[in-house]
């Protein structure tokens, strides 16, 4: 599966916009525990390299995978049809875990293994990519063998070289995506800008991402803002005292992580800020496939975009079959019916293509394929500096406490 492959333009405009910003999707601090890691992440660097652990793919064919909900294709008797191919291919049993809920409460349940160099439990992780080059400055990650991972030619050209692993050594991206506007169709009229959310009818019924760089970073769109070119602490800071203001007033019922998802269905939300692959899965899980109850739109202002990073902790001792996985998921057939069922944007080169042969209908949507109309509204959220990620994620800190 190792053949040369026509480049999309369109996911390759995205990817770079993502590479440039290195930003995510979620990123909140959950409790105590969470605002300590975002305070002093930085400042956890070990003195000494850590070794990473000793490979036994050779003898133990199995392999742990951490990864976020709703993430890869399931079919409807829970199980993923792609994994299981791929363990009826290479023999490798995967223990497929849904328990990357959040960066940073997942980073603070596994720090003291990372650091120790310890087996976490997890072969694979995938951290969004501003955490994923966290790890990798830390010496969390361990290098990858090329030479496993012939398919890794395959990943969009301006993905291939992030400041923080050039020639992607240490990492691959698995998916990427946009956050906007949310809301039921059935019992709200149509949003379509961020303001929309402050109407009165909606007070209480308002649930927006606990992850600082997609909530904070439509509030700035909102305000007039190119979140991807240079600002400062005062744009961002009158982002955040509109969102200070509608959770102090009760319009704002919650910051989550993924979860938001159980607050509009469950109708204790009816609108929100949300992610795009999310929205078109719950209407699918929820016997809505033909139409929809629930609307992800594009705000009139923009949109942001974010990608999230396959890495091998350092503490694992199956790298091999990690690599194996990543290898299996980067031929473009297996990426574009990922792409299918989770419709987020795929890095794998040639997955439009492959797209137009298995389903012509979903290489036209305009969530996982982008055209150039749709990257004009959506801009990425600049990287920020160690100094200005500890301010701003206590900013943000402070008010998700109190909602």
């Amino acid at each position: 599966m190792n053949r040369p492959l026509p480049q999309d333009p369109m996911i390759r405009n995205l990817v770079s916009m993502a590479r440039k910003s290195q930003l995510s999707r979620r990123t909140f601090l959950s409790g105590a525990g969470g605002s300590a890691v975002a305070l002093g992440l930085a400042a956890c660097a070990t003195d000494a390299e850590i070794a990473a652990a000793e490979d036994i793919s050779a003898t133990d064919k199995t392999l742990n995978w951490s990864n976020w909900p709703f993430y890869i294709d399931e079919d409807d008797d829970g199980n993923y049809p792609t994994l299981s191919r791929f363990e009826a291919e290479t023999g490798i049993a995967v223990n497929y875990m849904v328990d990357y809920d959040d960066n940073n409460t997942y980073y603070a349940k596994v720090r003291d293994q990372l650091q120790l160099g310890q087996d976490m439990g997890a072969d694979i992780v995938v951290p969004t990519e501003w955490m994923a080059a966290r790890w990798g400055q830390l010496g969390f990650v361990q290098e990858l063998n090329e030479a496993n991972i012939p398919n890794k030619a395959n990943v969009v050209s301006s993905l291939a070289n992030p400041s923080w692993d050039p020639g992607r050594k240490k990492s691959l991206p698995w998916q990427g995506g946009f956050a906007g506007l949310v809301y039921n169709v059935d019992k709200v009229g149509e949003i379509r800008t961020v303001e929309d959310l402050w109407a009165p009818e909606l007070k209480g019924r308002v649930v927006v991402l606990s992850e600082m760089r997609d909530t904070v970073g439509l509030l700035m769109l909102a305000n007039g803002v190119d979140i991807s070119t240079e600002w400062g602490a005062d744009e961002f800071n009158n982002a955040l005292d509109t969102l200070r203001a509608q959770v102090e007033a009760g319009q704002i019922r919650n910051l989550r992580g993924n979860s938001y998802t159980e607050d509009l269905v469950n109708e204790d939300a009816l609108a929100a800020i949300g992610w795009s692959g999310d929205i078109t899965l719950i209407n699918f899980e929820n016997g809505y496939d033909d139409g929809e109850k629930w609307k992800f739109v594009i705000p009139e202002s923009g949109a942001t975009i974010w990608n999230d990073t396959m890495v091998v902790p350092i503490g694992s001792p199956r790298k091999a079959n990690a690599e194996a996985l990543m290898n299996y998921y980067y031929q473009p057939e297996v990426a574009a019916e990922v792409a299918a069922w989770v419709n987020y944007v795929t890095p794998v080169q040639g997955a439009y293509e492959a797209a137009l042969e298995i389903d012509p209908e979903l290489a036209e949507n305009k969530m996982i394929f982008p055209d150039e109309a749709t990257m004009s509204q959506v801009r990425a959220f600049r990287t920020l500096t160690s100094a200005e990620d500890s301010e701003f994620s206590a900013a943000f800190q402070a008010i998700a406490l109190g909602a």
